[in-house]
């Protein structure tokens, strides 16, 4: 690891929570493949600077919509909705091609 790289979150012992900062927050489904896991963060990131963006032009419809999105994001990771530890493999798998196609697809769809 380089220097520049900060050091992961420490995982409960079990390994379905990160802890940050004294707070227990839901791990990423470790079933994900790299390239999608890097995609659906990048998807994450972008939508959380749409909401700041959103709140600073105080424009509420796309607040919704990049709210939205950074709900896919973090369905699609495995960090809300169902606890992936709760699905199949099978149901983990559906749950982040859906979330990606669907993210992929509808970024400029926030304007409906």
């Amino acid at each position: 690891m380089s220097t520049t790289e900060p050091a992961p979150p420490p995982h409960t012992p079990d390994g379905r929570y990160v802890l940050i900062k004294g707070r227990r927050w839901r791990a990423t489904d470790p079933e994900l493949p790299a390239d999608v896991a890097d995609r659906l963060r990048h998807h994450l990131m972008a939508a959380r600077r749409a909401v700041g963006a959103a709140l600073r032009a105080e424009d509420a419809a796309a607040e919704r919509a990049a709210r939205a999105r950074v709900q896919s994001a973090k369905v699609a990771l495995g960090e809300r909705g169902t606890p992936w530890w709760e699905q199949t493999d099978e149901e983990r798998r559906h749950r982040w091609e859906t979330g990606l196609a669907e993210l992929d697809a509808g970024t400029d769809s926030d304007s409906r």
